[in-house]
């Protein structure tokens, strides 16, 4: 039997190292449909016939829909990749992981903050992780991605790297 054109690809990993999504805290979903649900009693006040009903009909499925959408990315250290949202980093080009709290992701995206960094930053999430890069063809110098736990994020992006870089000097050795 020939193998399978799948047999050449590496295995997918059905669990990754590392997984969170930043979804918004309950108090800014319950702040944000407060403040809609206010916005349709002020026009709901003004109006009669379908300008009484429609402001609640739509506001609040568009404000629910705005909130879900800005709590929709997801990190994760899966099959040798850093995942954010839609942006992929293989781990190979790693150089380090800084775990940062608040004031280290203040300092780092501040007023010195280099223009050429990839930056995923949420206001409502705590802690960051920076991702310094060693990759001559990229401009890009580092990362930096907010997570709730970055020690966590920072030891499972080093992990996979440290598993992957012993397969990436074998196959660049002549035989």
């Amino acid at each position: 039997m020939s193998p399978s054109p799948s047999a050449d690809r590496p295995p997918v990993s059905a669990h990754p190292a590392y997984a969170e999504r930043l979804d918004l805290p309950w108090w800014l979903w319950l702040s944000g449909l407060v403040a809609a649900a206010l916005l349709a009693v002020e026009i709901w006040m003004g109006g009669s016939g379908a300008r009484a009903w429609l402001p609640f009909v739509v506001l609040l499925p568009v404000t629910a829909v705005g909130l879900w959408w800005l709590g929709r990315i997801r990190v994760a250290v899966v099959d040798g990749e850093l995942r954010v949202d839609d942006a992929r980093l293989p781990v190979r080009f790693v150089a380090d992981v800084v775990p940062l709290d608040s004031s280290g992701r203040r300092e780092v995206l501040g007023v010195g903050a280099d223009p050429l960094a990839f930056v995923v930053q949420r206001p409502w999430v705590g802690g960051a992780v920076q991702v310094v890069l060693d990759d001559p063809a990229d401009p890009t110098p580092f990362w930096v991605v907010s997570s709730r736990h970055p020690v966590e994020l920072a030891e499972a992006v080093l992990t996979a790297r440290d598993t992957a870089r012993p397969t990436d000097r074998t196959a660049g050795e002549p035989d």
